[in-house]
């Protein structure tokens, strides 16, 4: 299948990828507001979202657009949104803190619990009995500040108890380079223990010269290696893997980009590998090569 791919305007003239057709909105509260936003500022930045994210933003978005996007007009020192407009796409560099900006991280460890004791018994329990398999490779794809590969390590570390010994790697990638960076110092703030059960508590330590903060013990953080990578641009790896959490990332996208990104992860899986998405996500539809075989769990046929 054909990749996802951003498609942006250039001097080459290449056709310019647009967000979904929605309600025309009119031009109220500029007046009120620091900055110039007309409802052309508006969907000019829907449209930039959807190319160069796949990132579908609807009406209900707009005060968050110009929340988000107004700091960087401050950084910037610019004046309009039609002044941001123009210079987010003729700079590059910028579409980084543009997307960084808009994209919404929420998360914590465990979140959607019954996915991690599915992943325990299905595939870190299997592996760590049968060791006729001697590679396992799981991809955390939308992975924020990191709760989410640092919990799938925890399960993996407690089940596979000589698990640095073994040919067992996770993949975590989010679009948002912030994320990425937090992710790999593996740093949470002290409550961030409430979310973890107690079994696994062990696996953190107190962040030398940092107060109320924890920081995952190295032997979980090995692991994993962080990357940003955006979901709609070719993927640099080959797979397959074991296990794909993808979860309350898909909400972003419309329909056929949603569609488009379940037959690509599709075959990154390998046969009897599993796809978790999120408890809010459904995939509109049966898709060849995956069958449901739990709450929001999809299995490789």
């Amino acid at each position: 299948m054909k990749a996802l791919q951003s498609t942006t305007s250039n001097s080459a003239g290449k056709a310019r990828v647009a967000a979904p057709a929605t309600f025309a909105l009119p031009d109220a509260g500029d007046a009120t507001r620091e900055f110039q936003f007309s409802d052309a500022d508006f969907r000019g930045l829907v449209d930039l979202a959807y190319q160069f994210a796949g990132i579908a933003l609807s009406d209900s978005k707009r005060n968050l657009v110009y929340s988000r996007l107004s700091r960087r007009l401050r950084v910037l020192g610019m004046k309009s949104f039609s002044d941001y407009r123009e210079y987010l796409e003729a700079t590059e560099s910028e579409r980084e803190n543009f997307i960084n900006a808009i994209s919404t991280n929420l998360t914590k460890f465990f979140r959607e619990s019954h996915h991690f004791d599915h992943f325990r018994d299905e595939v870190a329990i299997p592996f760590s009995r049968n060791r006729s398999t001697s590679r396992l490779r799981v991809w955390s794809a939308g992975c924020s500040s990191g709760e989410e590969p640092h919990t799938i390590a925890m399960v993996l570390k407690r089940e596979i108890r000589d698990v640095e010994r073994q040919d067992v790697r996770i993949l975590a990638t989010d679009i948002d380079t912030e994320m990425v960076a937090r992710g790999t110092r593996g740093e949470y703030p002290e409550n961030s223990l409430d979310e973890v059960p107690r079994a696994y508590q062990e696996y953190f330590e107190r962040a030398p010269g940092k107060a109320n903060t924890l920081v995952v013990n190295r032997s979980v953080r090995s692991l994993i290696a962080f990357k940003r990578l955006n979901l709609m641009e070719t993927w640099p790896f080959k797979g397959p893997f074991d296990a794909i959490f993808c979860r309350n990332v898909m909400i972003y996208f419309d329909a056929p980009t949603k569609a488009q990104l379940i037959e690509r992860f599709t075959e990154k899986i390998r046969p009897g590998g599993f796809l978790y998405i999120g408890h809010s996500e459904s995939l509109n539809g049966a898709h060849p090569g995956i069958s449901l075989v739990g709450r929001t769990i999809y299995r490789r046929v």
